[in-house]
Parts: structure tokens; C-alpha cells; sequence
């Protein structure tokens, strides 16, 4: 039974001619640690005679398997009960979370030990009732090391830190949990050097002392003592070591846990790869390949952890390079490599490697794996293949919350907003609840399609039905939608609502309500939400340019060339316009008013020519 060999347990206790009470407690026992409910309570009915162990156990089966109202039954049958009974009922009601029943069953008891104490004071330190649980603790008689941490951990929950420490000093003994749980609440309280001081003081420590103290003296910037206790360590950890990196690189010490690295031999495969990661946050790209290259071992989370931080930081074709590397040389990619360098193949201008890298992952099965297909779904309809998306999608055997507002997403912003409403009520009726990026892609759906209703219905869902916050990109859907039909003025009236709320206007919020104005010439409005975009984005080319269109289209000459001052002034520049072409395996790029492309002069005078030879059609349609 220990060995969950449950068949074979049940063979021998069938061939057994003669069977004693210890025998079948067993079998039961063995039945309910591995989770057989039926067969334990079969044997229990079968059994011939029981004593009070049989009764003990059988409760709590029961209890631990959620079967209250049984393991009452059991109790209530019971014509004689001890101790362990009463106890075994009240630890059951406990984790059940019934503590009212648990104290009815407490205050009933004929006998109580210092077990039955300790289980409901613990319950009621755990369920925040600690005026009680204080009340209990005085009225204790006798009361070992556990009844005097479970009240001080309760006091340092609380953050009672000075009442915890005066309670700890009065225990007549103390264990290493107890101890532990001190320093823990100075730590927890900021109270580092008073925690250090009594961690000098106790006699017996365990891992928890030592890691427990050295992680708080890393987070208060205390580095040299926390590495001279992580020498003094009886053996030392490598996961303790890890954590004084990982919170050195989480308070952005990124190139102080690398020199740490270098100067102790304790670091291991995990501690580079934090480091690599940490100096991607960063930004330092140059830095994390360096440490990737000088590693003597290369796991396949680091070469994900490069490929992925390559992506991260724009630099998606160098992923491509370690992703192509690691075939050839590295471990075997998994579900996370795939992941990311469809990621990376999602902002590229052709699908070609895309298609390519979907052909490996389904040749080693690894499409089976819903974090890949997800991915797949969001490369083909970033890159506006949205009948493969929809494929893919059909395809998977399971949908999580990231497959369905992936591809409510891509339809949504592919101006299939009708699919993309129908996917998001298909979703409905399964167990996902929507969340703030699925309304995102509902909103824009309904923006795209100019669904006005239908965009006030979802927003007002959203909100009152999902209680979901809105944020920026939400109202920016709800704004665009209202200002492409005119609704300029609903548009500024939930504008104030959210300032009304308490809530920053962004500057996409702002620049849809400028877009708006726009179309229905509306400068009044217009020039409020240009000049809140110029507040907050002041080397934003794209809001100087709409609003002196705006102006010279209704003859404010003076204000048009104001507004072209002032961009000139901020030093800000027009962004180029910039297109690409693929021409068998290479990749074409132009940048307007660009000229060093080789091909330049070439292209032009083809350009120079179609531009003559649409002018003769144009010329010759018109004469006949």
C-alpha cells in the first residue's frame, strides 16, 4: 500500500485465511492514502469487529477526502471515543474550513490535550480571528513549543512584531521553527539588523535560518554580509546562492551579480542565465551574448533565454542565427524555442520562415503543444494570413485564453469583425472568461466595423457584467469608434468621466479623439486633443502634421505655421515612410528620400518609365 501497489496488496488480504483487526485497518488506511474512498469504506462495512484505531482512521479518510457529512456519521456512531477522535473531527472540520464546527466539537469534548488546543488556535490564527485565538491561548493549561510559535506566528502575521517578541522571550522552550519565525517577522518588518542579531543567538539552525537571513540582507543592498553568511553555511546551496543573484538582478544589480559570478566558484548554469537575462531587461544586448559565449555549458533554457531576449529587443533576425546555431549544435529545441521564434517570425515581412519553422515543430510533434499553436495563431495573423490563423486554430485540441484572444485579435484587427464577434460569443460558452485583451480585440472589431451599439453593449459588459477595469487601449477603441460616426461629444463627455475618475488620459486616447476630429473637421475639439498629445508626446511628427492640416483646411494659415514652428523648434522630423519587397531569398528595403539602395538609379528610371507609360493610357482614354 505504501508503494500505491494497491492490486497486489488486495490479493494477498483476499488469499489470507485468517484476518486480525490490524489487518483490515491497514487495507482501509492503505485505501484512503491513495485516494480509493469507496473501496476504505467497503472494507469498513465488510469488517467483522473494529476498534477505536479503525474508527480514527476511517474519519479521517473521510474528512481529508472531503466527506464531512460521512466522517460525521462514523463520529456520531461511535459508542465510545478518545481523544484522537475529538481531534481527528476538529483537525477535519479545520480543513474544511468549517471552524465554527470545529469549535462547537472543541467546546463538546469530555477531554481535551494540548493537540486539541493547538488545532484550534491554529485555525483561528489562520482564519485572522486572533482576539480569540489569544483568548484560547490564556485559557490553556498545559502548553508545549507549538502552541507558543502557533501564537506568535499569528502576532507576526499581524505585524505586532513587539507583542511577538515579548511572547517568544517568555517560551520555556524553543524550537528552530519558532526561532525562524522571529527572524522572519523583523525581516518582514524591515528590521534587518535586529533580525541578524537573532540569528547570532540561536544554537541549532536549519536551511530555512540561513536562507531566510541572507535573502533579507540582500533585499536591504546588504551583499557582503549576505555573502560571508552564504560562506559560513554549513553546506553550502546552490539555490541559495541563486537567490542572492536573482534578487541582486530584480533590484536591476545586474553587473553586480556578474562580478559576483566571476569572483566566487559557487555559480552554476542557472546563475549565468538569470545574469543573461537580467542584462536583456537591461537593454545591454552585447553583454548577455558575451556571458552566453564564455558559458562552458549551455542548457536549452539558456539558448531560449538568448532567443527570446534578441526578440525582445528587436533584434529578431540575430534570434534566428542562435535558433539556426542551436540546431546545429545545441540541445534539441522545445515548446519555448518554437514559441519564440514564431514570435519573432510574426513581425517579419514574409511568412516564408514562419511557414518553414511550422513544418519542424509539426515533423517533432511539438504542435501538439498549445503554447506553440498559439503562437503559430498569433504569426499568421500578425503577418494578415487569418485562413491559416483560423486553421490552426480549429486544428488544436485545446483552447487556453491566450488561443481565443489571439485569434479574436487578429480577425479584429484584419476588419473581420463579424468572425471576430462570433468567435468571442463561441467563447462565452466555454469555461474562459474573457479578460481585458480579449475586450481589446472586441472593441476594435466593433471600432473597425463602426458596430456603435454593439461597442456600447460590450464596454458596458466589460465593466459591469466581467469587472474589468478598463484601460487605455479600451477606451481608445470605445473613442475611435464614437469619433469615425461624429459622436465627438459623447466622446469628450467619457473623456471626463475617466478624468472624474481619477484616471491619466493617454496620449492613444487623445490621438483617437484627434483622428476623429479630423474626418468630421471638427478643429474646436481637434486642437484640445492635439495640443494634450503634444503635452505628453512632444516628439510625436504625426500630430504637428494633423494639425496643420487641419488648420490650412480652414484657412488658418497663421496657426498652421505656428504649429509647423514649434515641430521645428522641438527638433522634431517627419518619420520616413519605409516599404520592403522579397524577391526570391532576398529582402528589399526603401526609405522615403532614401537613395543608397544599389539599385537605386535602375529602379528609378523603371519608375520614370511606368509613370510616362500611365500618363500615354490616361492621355488616350481621355482623347477616344
Amino acid at each position: 500500500m505504501r508503494n500505491s501497489r494497491i492490486q497486489e496488496a488486495q490479493n494477498l488480504f483476499d488469499k489470507m485465511p485468517q484476518r486480525d483487526t490490524v489487518t483490515w485497518n491497514v487495507m482501509i488506511r492503505g485505501y484512503f492514502k491513495n485516494g480509493f474512498l469507496d473501496n476504505a469504506m467497503c472494507l469498513f462495512n465488510q469488517m467483522p469487529e473494529r476498534d477505536m484505531f479503525t474508527y480514527n482512521t476511517v474519519i479521517a479518510g473521510l474528512m481529508q477526502s472531503d466527506n464531512v457529512q460521512g466522517a460525521k456519521e462514523v463520529f456520531d456512531g461511535m459508542e465510545v471515543r478518545d481523544v484522537v477522535t475529538w481531534n481527528s473531527m476538529i483537525s477535519g472540520y479545520v480543513c474544511n474550513g468549517l471552524i465554527d464546527e470545529a469549535l462547537r466539537v472543541f467546546h463538546g469534548m469530555p477531554l481535551k490535550d494540548v493537540v486539541s488546543w493547538n488545532l484550534v488556535i491554529g485555525a483561528l490564527v489562520n482564519c485572522q480571528r486572533m482576539e480569540l485565538a489569544e483568548s484560547y491561548f490564556k485559557e490553556m493549561g498545559a502548553r508545549d513549543v507549538a502552541s507558543w510559535t502557533i501564537i506568535v506566528n499569528g502576532l507576526v502575521r499581524e505585524g505586532r512584531i513587539v507583542e511577538a517578541r515579548k511572547l517568544f522571550d517568555k517560551m520555556p522552550a524553543k524550537d528552530v521553527q519558532a526561532w525562524n519565525l522571529m527572524i522572519a517577522g523583523y525581516l518582514d518588518n524591515g528590521c534587518v539588523d535586529v533580525a541578524e542579531d537573532l540569528f547570532q543567538k540561536m544554537h541549532d539552525r536549519d536551511l530555512t535560518s540561513w536562507k531566510q537571513l541572507i535573502n533579507g540582507l540582500v533585499n536591504s543592498r546588504r551583499i557582503d554580509a549576505a555573502i560571508s553568511y552564504f560562506k559560513q553555511m554549513p553546506e553550502t546551496c546552490e539555490k541559495t546562492w541563486n537567490s542572492i543573484i536573482s534578487v541582486l538582478i530584480r533590484n536591476g544589480l545586474v553587473k553586480e551579480a556578474h562580478a559576483y559570478l566571476e569572483k566566487y566558484p559557487y555559480s552554476n548554469i542557472a546563475s549565468w542565465t538569470n545574469v543573461i537575462v537580467g542584462y536583456f531587461e537591461m537593454g545591454e544586448v552585447g553583454s548577455a551574448i558575451k556571458v552566453f559565449e564564455l558559458m562552458t555549458t549551455q542548457d536549452v533554457t539558456v539558448w531560449n533565454v538568448m532567443i527570446f531576449g534578441l526578440g525582445e529587443n528587436d533584434l529578431g533576425e540575430e534570434g534566428l542565427k542562435f535558433f539556426v546555431q542551436m540546431k546545429e549544435s545545441g540541445p534539441s529545441p522545445d515548446n519555448a524555442t518554437f514559441t519564440s521564434v514564431l514570435t519573432i517570425c510574426s513581425d517579419l515581412p514574409t511568412l516564408d520562415l514562419g511557414r518553414q519553422i511550422h513544418a519542424q515543430a509539426i515533423k517533432i510533434a511539438r504542435n501538439q503543444f498549445t503554447t506553440v499553436s498559439n503562437a503559430m495563431i498569433t504569426m499568421y495573423a500578425r503577418c494578415g494570413n487569418i485562413q491559416s490563423a483560423l486553421l490552426e486554430f480549429s486544428s488544436m485540441p485545446i483552447h487556453d485564453i491566450i488561443s481565443w484572444n489571439s485569434i479574436i485579435c487578429g480577425l479584429a484587427y484584419h476588419g473581420y469583425a463579424e468572425k471576430a464577434l462570433e468567435m468571442f460569443e463561441r467563447m462565452r460558452f466555454t469555461d474562459f472568461k474573457p479578460d481585458d485583451i480579449t475586450f481589446v480585440g472586441v472593441l476594435s472589431a466593433c471600432s473597425y466595423a463602426g458596430l456603435v451599439d454593439q461597442g456600447r453593449y460590450y464596454f458596458d459588459c466589460m465593466k459591469n457584467k466581467y469587472f474589468l477595469q478598463p484601460r487605455s487601449a479600451h477606451y481608445t477603441c470605445v473613442v475611435d469608434l464614437l469619433g469615425r460616426f461624429g459622436l465627438i461629444d459623447e466622446a469628450m463627455n467619457l473623456l471626463s468621466e475617466i478624468r472624474a475618475d481619477g484616471i491619466e488620459v493617454s496620449s492613444t486616447v487623445w490621438g483617437a479623439l484627434l483622428g476623429a476630429c479630423r474626418i468630421h473637421n471638427n478643429i474646436k475639439v481637434g486642437e484640445i486633443a492635439g495640443e494634450r498629445v503634444m503635452e505628453l508626446e512632444p516628439n510625436n511628427s504625426g500630430v504637428y502634421l494633423i494639425l496643420t492640416e487641419m488648420y490650412l483646411s480652414c484657412g488658418r494659415r497663421e496657426d498652421a505655421k505656428r504649429i509647423f514652428a514649434q515641430m521645428k523648434e522641438n527638433g522634431v522630423k517627419k518619420e520616413p515612410g519605409c516599404s520592403w519587397i522579397q524577391i526570391n531569398d532576398g529582402g528589399h528595403v526603401f526609405l522615403s528620400g532614401d537613395s543608397s539602395h544599389p539599385k537605386f538609379h535602375r529602379l528609378r528610371y523603371l519608375l520614370n518609365l511606368l509613370h510616362t507609360e500611365m500618363e500615354r493610357e490616361i492621355l488616350f482614354y481621355a482623347y477616344y
